[in-house]
């Protein structure tokens, strides 16, 4: 199987301040990686920096075979990278469908795909950005990075303050595109059970550096090692 994304050996952040130290991972096509750990430790700028947001200081990024550690922003995007950031960042003063439209490339997303993938956008394709919930900003987040066809998608906390049952749903979302879409999927996640049991790899970070890097389900097994690596996520995978 062919790798989607590798990094080897980046030290990236912002202008002249280091956040990641020598980091190294490698996802293979169609494969899923979550991304763990405390607040504050890396794991936003891990997803920024393979985007092109932060200041790649040393290391390689390369994506589907091609290095793209000086590819412009616009450009990884157009290559099949898809990014829903924590902030969503949807367009509050246009409609779900002008949001979904506006980041529309030719491909098999289309506006039909992601209506039927998040039925609740197809009801409130009128409504303006401002005027759905919390889960529904989610929805239309995820469903925007889906209409620019990618390979791999970076998702940045996009299950943080839902309620449980969008949660659940999303989740259900998310496998499906795992499974019957093949996508390549990086995800963000302070929910160390959820995301354990929804991605085949996992690597934790601590101060800017991998910490962990291994099968989900070692880690998921291991209650112990996993208070040791960050008490937040045992926490979380023990509830």
């Amino acid at each position: 199987m062919a790798d989607c994304l590798t990094l080897a050996g980046v030290s990236a952040g912002y202008a002249e301040t280091v956040v990641l130290e020598d980091v190294s991972l490698t996802v293979p096509e169609g494969g899923t990686l979550a991304i763990l750990g405390r607040n504050g430790v890396g794991k936003t700028t891990l997803l920024a920096t393979v985007m092109g947001h932060t200041t790649l200081h040393r290391g390689e990024i390369t994506f589907c075979g091609r290095s793209i550690g000086t590819t412009p922003i616009h450009r990884r995007s157009r290559a099949g990278i898809g990014y829903v950031p924590q902030e969503r960042e949807i367009f509050p003063s246009l409609t779900v469908e002008e949001n979904l439209v506006i980041a529309r490339r030719r491909g098999d997303w289309t506006l039909e795909r992601v209506y039927e993938l998040f039925p609740s956008l197809k009801e409130r394709r009128s409504n303006m950005g401002t005027h759905l919930s919390g889960g529904e900003q989610q929805m239309l987040a995820v469903g925007r990075a889906l209409m620019g066809n990618p390979r791999l998608l970076l998702m940045d906390e996009p299950l943080e303050g839902l309620a449980p049952v969008i949660v659940d749903m999303l989740m259900g979302a998310f496998r499906r595109l795992r499974q019957a879409e093949g996508l390549t999927i990086v995800l963000v996640e302070q929910h160390a059970r959820i995301a354990l049991d929804f991605a085949d790899a996992a690597i934790v970070l601590d101060r800017g550096r991998i910490v962990y890097d291994g099968p989900s389900a070692t880690l998921r097994g291991d209650s112990e090692r996993l208070a040791g690596l960050f008490g937040v996520a045992a926490k979380a995978a023990s509830a």
